[in-house]
C-alpha cells in the first residue's frame, strides 16, 4: 500500500518505483519507526483525537509486530515503498480501520526525522560503549607496560625513549576525545521532531512536549521546517566517526610497523592475522591493514551526505532519502573497526626486550647528554652544539653514546665526569621525566589513575 495516490489516476512506473523506493534500506529502522509510532498514538488518545481505547489497540498491536520481526516471524514486505508503508499496512491488515487513524497529525517527513534520530542516539549509545571498551583494554596494558621502554619516534626516526604505557596513553586520550564528541553531538541532537508534519505542523491539538517526554527527548525541536530538514546531527557523527576512524587508522599503522621483521615490536595472535597463499613464513596484519583501508571509506561517506545536502532549499526534499545509506554503511564500519581492533590489540604480545633494545640505538638519548652539560653550567644552547659534535663522532664510528670512552667525551666538554653513562641509560631517560604528562613512573601511575577516574564515571 502506498500512503498517497488519490490524485494519481496511473501507477507508478515500475523502473521509478524501484528508484524511489527506501525499504531496502530503511527496513532497519523498524524499531524505531514503531517506537515512534506508540509514542505518537499514546499521544493522540490523550490529547483525544482518538479514544483511549484505539489507542491501546494500535499500540498493542504495533508492539506484536515488532515482536513478530524480532523472532522471525514476520518479514519486511519489500514490494512497499518504505517501512513507514509497510507498517501501515500490516496494521491495517491486523486491526482494520482502526489501523488507518495511527498518522494523525503527522507526515512521512517529521517520522523518518524522527526515526533517524532515534537510530543515531541508539548508535551513539553503542558506540560510546564500544569505545569504552577499547579505553579499558588501553588502560589495562598501560599498568602492565610503565616499565616496558622503547623508542619514541618524530619523523619515523628514533627521538627520545618513552615506555609502551606512555605511548599507549596517547591513544587513550584520543578515544577519550572521540566519547566526548559522542556525547556532545548525541545531547545536541536529543530533540524530538515529531509532530513537526510535512513542514507546518498542524492543526491537531498535539502535546508535542509529551511525545518527546515518552520518547526520552529533551523536549520537542521549535521550528517545524527545521525539524523535518536537518540532518545537521548525522553530518556531527559522520565527522566524529571520520576522526575516530583517522585514529584507529593512525595506531593500524604503527601495529603494522611494530609487526615488521625490522622491528618484532609485536607479535599477532594467529586468530587476527592471516597467512599467505603462497609464501608459508607470512603472518599478515590484515585486521590493522582493514582498518586503515575502512578509513577512507568513512571519510567518503561524510564528504557524500556534506555534497548531498549542500544545495537542498528548505523545507523536505527527496535527496534526503540519500542520508541512510552512507550513514548506515559508515556507521556499521567504524563500530565494527573498534571492536575489532580492541579484540585484536587485546590479545596483542609485546616484545619487551627487542623494544628496549631498540630504545637504546638511534642516539635517543642525546637530549639526555645535553640536560647532563646544562646541569654542569653550560648554556642549552652550546651543549645542544657539543651534543651534535659527540653524535657525529658516533656516527662516524657506528657506535652508540654509551659506547664512547671518558675520555672522548672529555676532549669535547672537560666538564663530563664517569657519571654521565648513568645519566644517560635508557631507564634513566625515561624516569628523570615526571612532569605532568611525562613517561616517568610517577607522571605515569598519576596518568593512569586519573583515567581509572575517568572510566569510573
Amino acid at each position: 500500500m502506498n500512503l498517497w495516490g488519490g490524485r494519481f489516476t496511473a501507477d507508478t512506473d515500475s523502473q521509478v518505483f524501484a528508484f524511489n523506493a527506501s525499504i531496502g534500506f530503511d527496513k532497519r529502522l523498524y524499531a524505531q519507526d514503531i517506537r515512534g509510532s506508540i509514542a505518537h498514538v499514546r499521544m493522540l488518545g490523550k490529547q483525544g483525537i482518538i479514544t483511549v481505547g484505539e489507542a491501546d489497540t494500535i499500540a498493542a498491536a504495533l508492539s506484536d509486530i515488532k515482536d513478530d520481526i524480532d523472532n522471525g516471524k514476520l518479514t519486511v514486505d519489500e514490494a512497499c515503498d518504505d517501512i513507514h508503508s509497510f507498517m501501515e499496512t500490516e496494521l491495517i491488515r491486523r486491526i482494520g480501520d482502526t489501523g488507518k487513524k495511527l498518522h494523525t497529525g503527522r507526515s512521512r517527513n517529521d517520522q523518518v526525522a524522527l526515526d533517524m534520530r532515534l537510530y543515531a542516539r541508539d548508535y551513539a549509545d553503542d558506540l560510546d560503549a564500544a569505545l569504552k571498551t577499547l579505553l579499558k583494554t588501553l588502560l589495562k596494558l598501560m599498568k602492565e607496560h610503565k616499565d616496558t621502554y622503547m623508542p619514541g619516534f618524530t619523523h619515523l626516526q628514533k627521538a627520545q625513549p618513552v615506555t609502551l604505557a606512555h605511548h599507549l596513553g596517547a591513544y587513550f586520550e584520543m578515544f577519550k576525545r572521540d566519547r566526548g564528541r559522542i556525547s556532545d553531538i548525541r545531547q545536541r541532537m536529543n530533540y524530538c521532531p515529531l509532530g513537526a508534519g510535512a513542514l507546518a505542523g498542524t492543526t491537531y491539538p498535539l502535546d508535542r512536549a509529551y511525545t518527546a517526554e515518552l520518547l526520552d527527548f529533551d523536549g520537542p525541536t521549535l521550528n517545524s521546517m527545521d525539524s523535518v530538514s536537518d540532518r545537521d546531527y548525522l553530518i556531527e557523527i559522520l565527522s566524529a566517526l571520520s576522526t575516530i576512524m583517522m585514529h584507529l587508522s593512525r595506531f593500524s599503522e604503527e601495529i603494522i610497523i611494530w609487526n615488521s621483521n625490522e622491528y618484532r615490536f609485536i607479535e599477532l595472535d594467529d586468530a587476527y592475522s592471516t597467512g599467505s597463499s603462497i609464501m608459508p613464513q607470512k603472518k599478515n596484519p590484515d585486521i590493522a591493514e582493514l582498518v586503515r583501508g575502512k578509513t577512507g571509506r568513512v571519510y567518503g561517506a561524510l564528504m557524500s551526505l556534506l555534497t548531498t545536502l549542500k544545495g537542498i532549499p528548505l523545507a523536505y526534499n527527496k535527496d534526503m532519502q540519500e542520508d541512510k545509506e552512507v550513514f548506515f554503511d559508515a556507521s556499521d564500519t567504524c563500530i565494527n573497526c573498534v571492536k575489532l581492533f580492541n579484540d585484536m590489540l587485546a590479545t596483542t604480545r609485546f616484545n619487551r626486550e627487542i623494544m628496549e633494545k631498540s630504545a637504546a640505538g638511534g642516539f635517543t638519548n642525546a637530549t639526555d647528554v645535553a640536560d647532563y652539560l646544562v646541569g654542569k653550567g653550560i648554556p642549552f644552547r652550546d651543549a645542544h652544539g657539543l651534543v651534535g659534535r659527540l653524535v657525529l663522532m658516533c656516527i662516524e664510528r657506528g657506535i652508540a653514546l654509551d659506547d664512547l670512552g671518558l675520555d672522548e667525551y672529555r676532549s669535547v666538554s672537560p666538564v663530563i665526569d664517569d657519571d654521565i653513562y648513568e645519566a644517560i641509560a635508557v631507564r634513566t631517560c625515561v624516569q628523570r621525566r615526571n612532569t605532568v604528562g611525562a613517561p616517568g613512573l610517577k607522571a605515569m601511575e598519576a596518568e593512569i589513575e586519573a583515567c581509572e577516574k575517568y572510566l569510573a564515571g
